[in-house]
C-alpha cells in the first residue's frame, strides 16, 4: 500500500472507524483520495463542513457540466454514503433520488464520507459520459473532473473550497490549478472546481509565454511516443496566431493543455482557463500534429465565449437540471469558426486548405444532419435525445453560420470590421463575471453593428433558412458550387449500403457491379481487397481504374468466400466545391485581403 495510507485515515475513509472530528472549517474541504494498486475503480471522498442550516440538509451531485451538453447523472457513481457529527458519530442518510442524500441532521454534520467509482471503466445503462469528461484511476495515472468527484450541499454552490489529492509518491499533477504550501487547491466556489480539470501520473511537461500569459502543457502518454516539449513546439504556431487574433495578449493570465494520449479516442472539452484531451496515441509527425492543433485551436479559443461572452446560463450553471442555452451556436459554432480563420490567417494553413474545410462541414450538414433543424432549436435542446441527434451539426452548420456573420459584417462595414472585431468589444463589454442576456442578445448584438444583422439571425439562427453560400463568398471572389459535373470517368461500386449489427457489419444495399459478383444483401463484409475489418477500402474504390477487380471477403450461411468485384464506370461529380475565383473583381479581391486578415 501506498504510503500516505499508512495511517487510520484509510479505516476512516473505507467507514471502518470513526474517530472525533476536529472543528469545522470555514471552507469546504475535500480530500479525495486514489490508491490504484489496491483499487483502480474507485476514489474515497471526504468533505469537512462548517455548520450547516437546516435548509441546506440535500447533498447534491450534477446531472451535468457546463460544456458538456449530456446527462451525466454523477449520483450513479457513488456508494457508501456516509454522515458524521464533530465526535465522529455517524448520523443518518437518505438518498431521495439518482443524485440527491438528505442529511437527517444538518446542523450536526461536520463530516460526509462517499466513494465514487471512475467513469470510463463503470458500466452504465445509458448517458455514457464522454471520456474527456469523466473520471479515470489507472497504475500510473488519473484523470479528474470536478463533477465526477465532488458534489456539494444545496445553498453552498457558490461557497469558497479547498481540495487536497492523495495519490501515489512520484506522480505530477498537472492542472492550471497551483496548491499552497500544504497541498491545497483553493477554488472560489463549486463551479470553478469543476471548471479546473486535473491530470496525473506519469507526465511531461513544458510551457511557454504567451504576452503576459503563461501557457503549460502537461502530458500522459501511455508507451511515451508523445511527449510534452515537442507537441508544444508543433502548437506554438497556432498559439502565436491565437495571441495576434486575440489583439496581441490573451484574455487570462495562466492556461493549461491536459493530453491523455493511449489507445482510446473521444475529444476534448474546453475549461475557462485550461482545456483536456483523450486522443489516440501515435508517433507525433507534422501530419498527426496538425490534427492536434486543430483541436487545440477550438479548445483555445473558449477563452473567448463562453469565458468572457456568455449568458445567464453559464454564469449561473444550473448542475441539478439541465438547461440548455439558445446561443450554442456562439459558444461552439463560432468558436469553431475561429479556430480555423485565426491559422489561416495566421499563415498556418492556405486558403486552398481552408476552402477543403468548408467542404466538409457543408457536407457534414447536408448529408448527416437535418437541414431544417435551427442553431437555436439545437442549442435549447442540446441536453435532450432530440438535440443530442443533432449536436454535432453545432460545428458543422454552427461554423459557416459564423463564418457567414463575419462576411456580412465585413460587407456593412466596407471591409473594416469583421466578426472578431466584434467578439473583442463584446469581451470587453461583458468579460469572465458579466453575463449577456439569454433572451435579448440577438438584439443587443444587433444595435452593437448593424440593423441587417438582425435579419442575419432569425434567418440562420432563429430559423433554419439555407444558408447563402454561393452568395456570400461571391463577395470576397470565392466560388461555390453544390454540384460539379467534371466530364471525367472513374471507377465506381455503383449504390452500397451497410450496417452494423452486433459486432459485425451487413450489406443492406448492393449495386450492379457487386450484384454481377454475386454479393447480395445480408451478406456480411469481411474484408477489402485483403485487408480484415477495415473497410475503407470501399471508399477509395473510385480511385482505382474504371474495368479493374476489387477483392471482396464476405460471409455468408456461415461460409467466408472471396468475390472479385468488377468495378463499374460512372462520371465524376464533385460536390459542395469551394474554389478561388479566377475572375474575381477587384473589390472582391481587396475585401477577400481584408477577410484573411485581423483588421
Amino acid at each position: 500500500m501506498n504510503p500516505i495510507f499508512r495511517s487510520a485515515a484509510l479505516a476512516a475513509l473505507l467507514g471502518l472507524a470513526a474517530p472525533a472530528l476536529a472543528k469545522g472549517p470555514k471552507e469546504l474541504t475535500y480530500t479525495v483520495s486514489m490508491d490504484p494498486a489496491t483499487n483502480s475503480n474507485a476514489f474515497q471522498v471526504k468533505l469537512e463542513l462548517p455548520k450547516l442550516k437546516k435548509d441546506q440538509a440535500i447533498y447534491q451531485f450534477a446531472a451535468t457540466a457546463p460544456g458538456t451538453y449530456q446527462v451525466m447523472d454523477m449520483g450513479r457513481f457513488v456508494s457508501n454514503f456516509q454522515a458524521f457529527d464533530e465526535k465522529g458519530k455517524a448520523l443518518e442518510v437518505k438518498q431521495l433520488n439518482t443524485n440527491q442524500w438528505q442529511l437527517s441532521q444538518p446542523d450536526k454534520t461536520r463530516e460526509i464520507r462517499y466513494t465514487i467509482a471512475e467513469t470510463w471503466d463503470t458500466p452504465v445503462k445509458e448517458h455514457n459520459i464522454y471520456r474527456m469528461c469523466g473520471s479515470s484511476l489507472e497504475l500510473d495515472h488519473a484523470l479528474l473532473n470536478g463533477q465526477t468527484l465532488l458534489g456539494y450541499p444545496q445553498g453552498l454552490q457558490a461557497a469558497p473550497l479547498r481540495l487536497k489529492l492523495q495519490y501515489p509518491s512520484g506522480w505530477k499533477a498537472g492542472s492550471v490549478l497551483q496548491a499552497d504550501k500544504d497541498g491545497y487547491y483553493h477554488l472560489k466556489s463549486y463551479d470553478h472546481a469543476v471548471d479546473s480539470p486535473i491530470l496525473l501520473g506519469r507526465l511531461t511537461e513544458a510551457s511557454t509565454k504567451l504576452g503576459n500569459a503563461d501557457v503549460a502543457l502537461y502530458c500522459y502518454s501511455a508507451t511515451d511516443k508523445v511527449q510534452a516539449e515537442p507537441l508544444l513546439g508543433y502548437m506554438q504556431k497556432m498559439l502565436t496566431a491565437a495571441q495576434s487574433f486575440f489583439g496581441g495578449q490573451l484574455p487570462v493570465n495562466r492556461y493549461a493543455f491536459l493530453y491523455h494520449f493511449a489507445d482510446r479516442s473521444a475529444g476534448a472539452w474546453e475549461h475557462s482557463y485550461s482545456s483536456e484531451y483523450v486522443l489516440p496515441e501515435q508517433p507525433l509527425t507534422p501530419e498527426s500534429a496538425q490534427g492536434v492543433v486543430d483541436i487545440a485551436a477550438h479548445e483555445f479559443f473558449h477563452v473567448m465565449t463562453p469565458l468572457n461572452i456568455h449568458s445567464e446560463v453559464i454564469e449561473q450553471f444550473n448542475f441539478v437540471q439541465p438547461t440548455g442555452s439558445e446561443h450554442l451556436w456562439l459558444y461552439e459554432g463560432t468558436t469553431e469558426w475561429a479556430s480555423h480563420m485565426m491559422q489561416l490567417r495566421g499563415g498556418l494553413v492556405p486558403l486552398d486548405d481552408y476552402l477543403s474545410m468548408l467542404h466538409d462541414k457543408v457536407q457534414y450538414d447536408r448529408t448527416r444532419a437535418d437541414t431544417t433543424y435551427s442553431l437555436s432549436r439545437l442549442g435549447l435542446n442540446s441536453f435532450s435525445d432530440e438535440g443530442q441527434r443533432q449536436y454535432g451539426n453545432i460545428y458543422q452548420r454552427g461554423a459557416l453560420t459564423a463564418g457567414l456573420l463575419d462576411l456580412r459584417l465585413l460587407e456593412l462595414s466596407g471591409g473594416k470590421r469583421s466578426l472578431r472585431d466584434v467578439l473583442l468589444q463584446l469581451a470587453k463589454q461583458y468579460g469572465p463575471n458579466k453575463p449577456f442576456s439569454e433572451k435579448t442578445f440577438f438584439e443587443d448584438f444587433t444595435k452593437l453593428t448593424y440593423p441587417e444583422i438582425g435579419d442575419f439571425f432569425k434567418r440562420y439562427v432563429q430559423n433554419a433558412e439555407p444558408l447563402p453560400l454561393a452568395e456570400y463568398y461571391a463577395k470576397v471572389g470565392i466560388t461555390y458550387q453544390p454540384i460539379v459535373h467534371t466530364g471525367k470517368q472513374v471507377a465506381t461500386l455503383g449504390p452500397v449500403g451497410l450496417a452494423p449489427r452486433e459486432t459485425n457489419v451487413y450489406f443492406t444495399r448492393v449495386g450492379g457491379p457487386l450484384q454481377a459478383a454475386g454479393v447480395q444483401v445480408g451478406d456480411q463484409l469481411v474484408a477489402v481487397d485483403g485487408v480484415r475489418n477495415d473497410f475503407t477500402g470501399l471508399r477509395r474504390a473510385g480511385s482505382r481504374a474504371p474495368g479493374s477487380e476489387l477483392p471482396i471477403t464476405i460471409v455468408r450461411n456461415g461460409q467466408e468466400q472471396t468475390v472479385r468485384v468488377k468495378l463499374g464506370s460512372t462520371e465524376e461529380v464533385k460536390r459542395y466545391v469551394f474554389s478561388q475565383n479566377p475572375s474575381a473583381t477587384p473589390a472582391q479581391v481587396a475585401l477577400r485581403e481584408a477577410w484573411m486578415k485581423n483588421l
